[in-house]
C-alpha cells in the first residue's frame, strides 16, 4: 500500500516558502501573487499502518517545525498548483535518506519513497505568466511536473532492454551514410574519425555494435583525449605588426625549447605541445626533480620530504583542476557538485587524501533581471546561486575544506558558465604501490551503483550548444552522492587498503569504457556483474554511465577478498567486474555475448589526425602598447571621488564574503589561512594554505595554492592574458610565504569553439604568453585541463587561461594580507615594465627574492599582490579586516588604479626603512597605516578622505542581494542576557581510568571523526572509531549490535559533526536519533549515563542528534513534541562557515573542568542548521539549572544576536547546552578543529580544552 503525507512548515521555519514567494514577486515581477504555500509531499510504501505513523512522526516530519496532513492537504481550493519532482533515475538524496532511516527503524522492511514539492497559490495570471512560473521552478534537465494522483505502487515496472544491435551495412556506407549516422546517433566524432572506424572494422571483417561506436565516440572525445589540443598546427602565420612580431619571438623561443626536448623526433606542433613543453624542457634541464611520473597518474604529483612529529618522511603531494562548464550550465546544482566530486577522485585515485579545495567560476551578471535571460538559458542568478549551493553542499558533506572561492563576472560567460574546482591531496609514499597489471589480476569496482546519469557527458561537454541541444542533454549531468565519496576517502586513507592497489582509475567521463579501459592493455569486463541503481539499463548504458563515486582498482587475484572486505568495513560495495588478459584487446560482454572487442592499438590512435592553421593578427585593442591595457579606460577624466566609488561598487572588485562563507573552510583542522581574515574577518585571502593531513600527528609543512586570470586583459590580448595569469598566480604565492623554487603550476584552458585560423590564434597566443612567463621564471606547468566549447549561438566566452600555482612553505613563513597595526610603512614593490607590457623578469625575480628575505627577517607585516582594481582595491581589502586606516601619496591616478600585475603592496615595520628602504630601487614608499579607520588618498592634485565604514558599506553592497551576509533582523529576540552560572558539577564516574576509552561512531555523512579522534588522543584518551554500515538490512542489524556493545565498553561517547544521512529528509540529526532509539542501543546508553555516569559530547551534527533524541536539554530520551527545542535553519537562510567567539557561561559540567566563567574562545562554525530555538519559559529553566553552557559573544564579550557574532540567530545567543547533570554536552562550534598553526589571519584563543576536561574526569 502507498501512503501519502503532506508536510508544511510552521511560521518561523518556512524559509524555502518565503524564498519561493519572493522569487515570484520580485524576480519574476508578479506582484498579484496571493496565498502562496509550499508543501513537501511524500509517497511511501513497504511498511504497515502502524509503522507508517512512526515513519511520518520520526522521519518525514518534526513536530516542532512541521504541520502534517495525511492523504490530502487543506488548500485544495487554491487556484493554481504545481507539483515538482525529479525525473525517474535522478538521485534524490531526500528520498534515499528516508529509505535508509526506515530500514533502521524497521529492519525487515523494503521501503520505497518518492518526494515532491507542491506549490499552491492564488491570483490572476496569464498562461504565459504561469509558464514562466513553471519554468522557474522546473529545470527539465532533472525535474518534471508531477501529477496530483497518488500511485497505486512505487515499484516501477521497467521493460527489459533488447539486445545490442550491430550497425548493419556499416562496412559499405558511403560518406553521406556516415554523415546521417553521425547525426542520428548525435556522435561527437568527425567524419574523418568515422572513416577511420570504418577502415578498422573492414580489416576486422565485421560490422560494429552500437556499443563499440559509442565507446569509440567517448574514448576519442575532446573531453577524454584532448583532440583539439592534439590537433596538428600545420600553418602558422604572423602579421608584420609589432604585436604579432612580439608573439613570433616567443614562438621562436618555443621552437628552441622543442629542439632541446624532442631533438630530431618528428613531433607535431600542437596546443598540447605548447602547454607541456615547459615541464618537458625543465626536466631535460634537470630542474624538476620533485615531479613524480608514472603510467597511472591522474593528477600532478610531487614527491617531497616533509617533517612529521619531528621526523623526515617522503610524501606525495597531488593537485588537480577540473571543469564542469556544460553540466553546470544546464543543471547548476548537480553540475557544480560533481565538478568537485570529479576533481577529488583524480588525486584520490593516486591514493592521496584530498584535504583542500579551491573554486573559481565565471558568470554573467547575476543581478540582471530575469526577463533579460536568453531563450533556452537559465537566468544567470539561478545558475550562480544553485552552482554555489551544489559545490558547497558536496564539499561540506564530504568533509573537504574549501579554502578559496572567487567568482568572475563577464558577459562572455553567458555563453557558457565557467565552473572550475581545484584540489590538493597528499599521502605518505609508503601508502602507494604502483605495479604493471599482470594477466589474471582482478578489476574491482568500489563505490556507488550505476544508473543512467552522466551518459553522454564526455561527448556533450565537447559540443557547441544551441537552444535545441540543451533541451536534449539532461542525461549528460551526473548526480553526486557525497556520502559515498566520503567513504572512499576513508578507505583509500588506510594503508592496508591502499597498498593492495596496483593501479587505480576514477569513474569520470566515459564510465567503465574509459575508467577500466585505461587500466591495462588487455582487459575483459563482464557488464552483468555491475550493480545497478535500477533495472532497465542495456550493455551500452552500463559501459558509458558516468554515475559518480566509483573507482576501478586492479589488485592481485590473491588480494581480491581482502580488498573487498576492507571496503565493506567502510560501508562500501566492492566487487570484481573483470580481469586483466593477454589478448591485446578491450572486451566487454553483456548477457553472455561480446558487445565490444577493440584492439588496444586502435583505441590509442585517438581517432583521425586533425590539422588546423593559425594566424596571429594585430591586437584587438590598438592601444595595447600603452599602459592603457591595464587601466580601466572608462574611468578616464573622472574626479577621484567618482573613480573611487566606481571601483568600490564594481561587481568584480566588491566583497564576495556572502558567497565564500557557505563553503566549509575549517574541516580537517589544518586550515592555516581563513578565506577572510582580520578581527572582523573581512580581508580576503588571495589563495589557500593548509597543513598536510597528518592528524593525529603534527607537521609544520604547508601547501599553498593560488590562481591567476583576468578576462578583461585576455579578451584584448590572449598573449598577455596567459602571461599575466602565470605572473599573478606566482606573485600571490610569494605574498603568502611561498617561493619560486618550490612552485608548480597547472593550467585551465577554456576557449570559444575553434573554427578558423583567427580563432585558433587565441589559445595559441595565450599558451605562448604563459610559456614566456614559465621559461623566464623557471616555474613549470606540470598539468592542466582544457575545455574548448565555450560558444552558444554566436556568443563566446572570453579567452580563458587560468594559472593555478601550488607552493610549499612552512608555518613560520606564512604571510597574511590584513594590515596589522598603525604607523607601519606602506611599500609598493613593482617590476620594471616594457612598452609592450612585458615585465622585466630579472627585476621581478629580484623583487620576489627580496620579499622572501624580508619575510625571514620579520620585516613584513602583511602583503597583497596587486591586480585588477590596482593599489586602491589592494588597500581597501587589506584595511577592512582589522579596520586599520592608511594614508597614501601618489603622483598619478593611473598608478593608483591600474592592474599592475607582478607588483605587491607591503606593510613593513618602520625599521625596514633604515635597513633597506633607501637601497632597493623597485621599492617605493607610498604612505603608512593609520590608527584612524579611514583611507586618506593624495593622488596627483586631488585629496580624498574615506571612512572605512563608508568604504565597507559600498564595497559589500553589490552582491548582497545575490549572496547575503546580513540576514534578516530577529525582531522577536532582544539582545540576550549574560548568563553566569559558577557552580561546578559534583558528579563523578563510578570508576577511574588512566586512559579513558572514547567511542566515535561514524554514520553515513559523518566527516569530523578524524579531527575528533586527534583531539581526544592528544588529551590522553584512547579513541575508537566505529563505522555504521547500512548497505543491507543485515549490515544495519550487526552495526546496531556492535554499537550497543561498544557503548557498554567505553567511557566517553563523542558524536562528531557532519551531515548524517545528508541532513535528510528535511532536517538534521534524524539519522543519529533513529540509531540511538534502537531498543538495544538505548538500553546500553541508559546504563552508560545513569549507572556508569559516562560522558557524551555532541558537536554540530552530534548536537543536533542529541536534541532530536531529547538527551538535550532534558538528559533523557523523549518523544518529540511541538514545544521542544530545535536547532533550526540559520536565520540568514544558508550554510555559515567562519570563526566565532563563544563565552563560557556555566561551569556546571565535568566538560568545563579547568575553565573559568567568562572565558572567551574563538572557534570555527560550519553549519546550515544551528539556530537554537526554544520557548522563553524553557530558557529560564535552562538558565536556572546552569544548562546554558556557552554563548555567542561580540568583541566586548557580550552575548549577541548580530549575525556577525551569532551566525545562526540562536535564542539568547546559545551556542551549547548541558543536560541537567552536566554529563551530556552539545555545542555547534567545532572545538576539535584546532591544531598548532591554524587560522593565522584571525586573532583569538582557539584552545577550548573540553577534551582535556573529559579525560581528567576519569583520572
Amino acid at each position: 500500500m502507498v501512503f501519502r503525507t503532506y508536510i508544511g512548515k510552521r511560521t518561523g521555519f518556512d524559509g524555502e516558502q518565503q524564498k519561493c514567494d519572493k522569487d515570484i514577486r520580485e524576480l519574476l515581477g508578479y506582484s498579484q501573487l496571493q496565498d502562496f504555500a509550499l508543501l513537501y509531499r511524500y509517497d511511501f510504501e513497504g511498511v504497515d499502518h502502524t509503522q507508517a505513523s512512526t515513519v511520518v512522526g520520526k522521519i518525514l516530519s518534526d513536530p516542532v517545525t512541521d504541520l502534517v496532513w495525511w492523504e490530502q492537504h487543506p488548500w485544495t481550493s487554491r487556484k493554481h498548483s504545481l507539483v515538482v519532482e525529479y525525473v525517474p533515475g535522478q538521485f534524490d538524496q531526500r528520498a534515499d535518506s528516508a529509505e535508509h532511516l526506515i530500514r533502521i527503524l524497521f529492519p525487515e522492511s523494503e521501503p520505497r519513497v518518492r518526494f515532491a514539492r507542491v506549490l499552491l497559490w492564488n491570483g490572476d495570471f496569464s498562461r504565459e505568466q504561469l509558464e514562466r512560473i513553471h519554468g522557474h521552478f522546473i529545470n527539465p534537465v532533472d525535474s518534471w511536473e508531477g501529477t496530483v494522483e497518488k500511485p497505486t505502487s512505487l515499484h516501477n515496472t521497467i521493460p527489459q532492454p533488447g539486445p545490442i544491435q550491430r550497425i548493419r551495412g556499416f562496412l559499405e556506407f558511403f560518406q553521406g551514410d556516415l554523415l546521417r549516422m553521425k547525426e542520428q546517433m548525435s556522435l561527437a566524432m568527425t567524419l574523418e574519425d568515422l572513416g577511420m572506424v570504418q577502415g578498422y572494422f573492414r580489416e576486422e571483417d565485421r560490422d560494429p555494435t552500437e556499443t563499440e561506436i559509442r565507446v569509440l565516440d567517448t574514448y576519442w572525445s575532446d573531453h577524454c583525449r584532448h583532440t583539439t589540443f592534439q590537433t596538428k598546427l600545420n600553418y602558422i602565420r604572423f602579421n608584420e605588426d609589432p604585436y604579432s612580431q612580439m608573439i613570433k619571438e616567443t614562438f621562436e623561443e618555443y621552437l628552441a625549447m622543442r629542439r632541446r626536448v624532442h631533438g630530431d623526433l618528428a613531433k607535431d606542433i600542437s596546443l598540447m605541445d605548447l602547454a607541456t613543453i615547459g615541464s618537458l624542457y625543465f626536466r631535460a634541464e634537470g630542474k624538476l626533480e620533485s615531479l613524480d611520473l608514472s603510467d597511472e597518474i591522474n593528477a600532478c604529483t610531487l614527491r617531497v620530504p616533509v617533517t612529521v612529529d619531528g621526523q623526515r618522511e617522503e610524501w606525495f603531494i597531488l593537485f588537480k583542476n577540473e571543469t564542469h562548464n556544460h553540466p553546470t550550465e544546464i543543471e547548476p546544482f548537480g553540475g557544480a557538485a560533481t565538478c568537485l566530486g570529479g576533481a577529488i577522485r583524480d588525486p584520490l585515485s593516486g591514493r592521496a587524501y584530498v584535504y583542500q579545495a579551491m573554486r573559481v567560476t565565471g558568470s554573467g551578471d547575476p543581478r540582471v533581471p530575469f526577463h533579460q535571460t536568453l531563450p533556452g538559458k537559465l537566468p544567470q542568478r539561478v545558475i550562480t546561486q544553485e552552482a554555489a549551493r551544489g559545490y558547497s553542499s558536496y564539499g561540506n558533506q564530504i568533509g573537504l575544506a574549501t579554502g578559496h572561492v572567487t567568482e568572475i563576472y563577464h558577459e562572455g560567460y553567458i555563453a557558457k558558465r565557467l565552473e572550475v574546482g581545484a584540489v590538493v591531496g597528499a599521502c605518505p609514499v609508503s601508502h602507494v604501490k604502483r605495479e604493471t597489471p599482470q594477466e589474471g589480476d582482478r578489476i574491482i569496482l568500489v563505490g556507488g551503483r550505476t544508473g543512467r546519469d552522466g551518459i553522454g557527458g564526455a561527448t556533450g561537454s565537447s559540443k557547441v550548444h544551441s537552444m535545441e541541444s540543451l533541451r536534449e542533454s539532461g542525461a549528460e549531468v551526473q548526480k553526486g552522492n557525497p556520502l559515498v565519496e566520503r567513504n572512499l576517502l576513508r578507505l583509500f586513507r588506510r594503508k592496508e587498503a591502499a597498498t593492495l592497489i596496483k593501479r587505480c582509475n576514477d569513474f569520470g567521463a566515459g564510465g567503465v569504457s574509459v575508467a577500466v579501459g585505461e587500466l591495462a592493455d588487455s582487459i575483459f569486463v563482464n557488464l552483468d556483474l555491475i550493480q545497478k541503481k535500477y533495472d532497465g539499463l542495456n550493455g551500452t548504458e552500463l559501459a558509458l554511465s558516468e554515475s559518480q563515486e566509483r573507482m576501478a582498482v586492479v589488485v592481485d587475484e590473491s588480494d581480491e577478498k581482502a580488498f573487498i572486505a576492507l571496503a565493506k568495513e567502510e560501508n562500501l560495495e566492492a566487487y570484481a567486474i573483470g580481469q586483466v588478459t593477454n589478448t591485446g584487446t578491450f572486451d566487454m560482454s553483456w548477457r553472455g555475448e561480446t558487445i565490444l572487442s577493440i584492439k588496444r592499438t586502435f583505441l590509442e590512435t585517438n581517432g583521425a589526425p586533425q590539422e588546423a592553421a593559425v594566424t596571429v593578427k594585430p591586437c584587438a585593442d590598438s592601444r595595447f602598447l600603452g599602459q592603457s591595457l591595464l587601466a580601466s579606460r572608462d574611468q578616464e577624466g573622472l574626479p577621484l571621488a567618482q573613480k573611487v566609488e566606481t571601483y568600490l561598487i564594481d561587481i568584480n572588485h566588491c566583497c564576495q564574503r556572502g558567497l565564500g562563507e557557505r563553503f566549509d573552510s575549517t574541516i580537517g583542522a589544518s586550515t592555516v589561512l581563513m578565506p577572510y581574515g582580520g578581527k572582523h574577518q573581512m580581508t580576503p585571502s588571495q589563495g589557500m594554505a593548509a597543513k598536510l593531513p597528518t592528524l593525529p600527528r603534527h607537521s609544520v609543512d604547508v601547501t599553498l595554492m593560488t590562481h591567476g586570470f583576468d578576462p578583461f586583459i585576455s579578451e584584448v590580448s590572449p598573449y598577455h592574458g596567459g602571461l599575466f595569469a602565470v605572473l599573478d598566480s606566482l606573485t600571490k604565492l610569494i605574498c603568502m610565504g611561498g617561493n619560486l623554487r618550490q612552485a608548480w603550476m597547472s593550467f585551465q584552458e577554456y576557449f570559444p569553439k575553434l573554427t578558423d585560423a583567427d580563432s585558433w590564434a587565441k589559445p595559441f597566443c595565450a599558451l605562448l604568453g604563459a610559456l614566456k612567463a614559465e621559461k623566464e621564471l623557471e616555474v613549470a606547468a606540470v598539468g592542466g585541463k582544457d575545455s574548448m566549447s565555450g560558444t552558444y549561438e554566436g556568443i563566446s566566452v572570453p579567452p580563458t587561461l587560468i594559472s593555478f600555482a601550488l607552493g610549499l612553505s612552512s608555518l613560520s613563513r606564512i604571510i597574511t594580507p590584513e594590515w596589522k597595526e598603525a604607523e607601519n610603512v606602506l611599500v609598493w614593490l613593482r617590476p620594471e615594465m616594457s612598452k609592450d607590457l612585458i615585465p622585466d623578469f630579472d627585476s621581478y625575480k629580484r623583487n620576489m627574492e627580496k620579499i622572501e628575505e624580508w619575510n625571514q627577517e620579520g620585516m613584513i607585516r602583511s602583503a597583497y599582490a596587486v591586480g585588477r582594481g590596482g593599489l586602491f582595491m589592494a588597500m581597501v581589502k587589506m584595511a577592512v579586516g582589522n579596520r586599520i586606516g592608511g594614508e597614501v601619496f601618489l603622483s598619478s591616478s593611473e598608478d593608483f588604479f591600474s592592474a599592475r600585475y607582478g607588483s605587491v603592496l607591503l606593510e613593513m615595520k618602520p625599521e625596514w626603512q633604515v635597513k633597506d628602504g633607501f637601497e632597493f630601487p623597485s621599492a617605493k614608499v607610498i604612505g603608512n597605516t593609520c590608527k584612524d579607520p579611514a583611507l586618506s588618498l593624495h593622488i596627483g592634485e586631488e585629496t580624498l578622505q574615506l571612512s572605512l565604514a563608508e568604504v565597507e558599506t559600498k564595497w559589500t553592497q553589490p552582491l548582497e542581494e545575490v549572496f547575503p551576509t546580513r540576514g534578516k533582523p530577529n525582531r522577536d529576540q532582544e539582545e540576550p542576557p549574560i548568563v553566569a552560572y559558577n557552580q561546578r558539577s559534583q558528579v563523578r564516574p563510578i570508576s577511574k581510568a588512566r586512559k579513558p576509552a572514547v567511542l566515535i561512531p561514524v554514520f553515513p555523512g559523518t566527516n569530523c571523526e578524524v579531527d575528533s579522534m586527534a583531539a581526544f588522543e592528544k588529551a590522553g584518551g584512547v579513541p575508537k572509531i566505529q563505522v555504521f554500515r547500512n548497505l543491507t538490512n543485515m549490515d544495519v542489524e550487526s552495526s546496531l549490535k556492535e554499537l550497543a556493545k561498544n557503548i557498554s565498553e567505553t567511557h566517553i561517547i563523542m558524536i562528531p559533526g557532519g551531515f548524517s544521512g545528508g541532513d535528510e529528509p528535511d532536517g538534521t540529526g534524524k539519522f543519529i536519533a533513529s540509531i540511538f532509539e534502537d531498543p538495544g542501543v538505548q538500553e546500553e546508553l541508559w546504563k552508560f549515563l545513569e549507572v556508569k555516569k559516562g560522558l557524551i559530547l555532541g558537536i554540530c551534527n552530534g548536537f543536533q542528534g542529541l536534541v532530536k533524541m531529547g538527551l538535550l536539554p532534558e538528559g533523557r530520551f523523549q518523544k518529540r513534541e511541538s514545544q521542544h527545542p530545535i536547532l533550526g535553519l540559520n536565520s540568514i537562510g544558508r550554510h555559515q562557515s567562519r570563526l566565532v567567539r563563544t563565552r563560557i557561561s556555566s561551569l556546571h559540567s565535568p566538560w568545563m573542568d579547568g575553565m573559568n566563567l567568562g572565558d572567551v574562545h574563538t572557534l570555527p562554525v560550519s553549519h546550515g542548521e544551528g539556530r537554537f530555538v526554544i520557548s522563553e519559559d524553557q530558557l529560564k529553566v535552562l538558565d536556572k539549572n546552569g544548562q546554558i553552557a556557552t554563548q555567542y559573544v561580540d568583541f566586548e564579550g557580550n552575548p549577541t544576536m548580530n549575525v556577525e557574532g551569532n551566525p545562526n540567530g540562536s535564542y539568547w545567543g546559545i551556542e551549547g547546552v548541558f543536560s541537567p547533570d552536566g554529563l551530556v554536552f552539545g555545542k555547534m562550534a567545532h572545538s576539535e578543529r584546532v591544531s598548532q598553526g591554524v587560522y593565522l589571519n584571525v586573532e583569538g584563543d582557539f584552545q577550548q580544552r573540553i577534551f582535556d576536561a573529559g579525560i581528567r574526569y576519569y583520572r
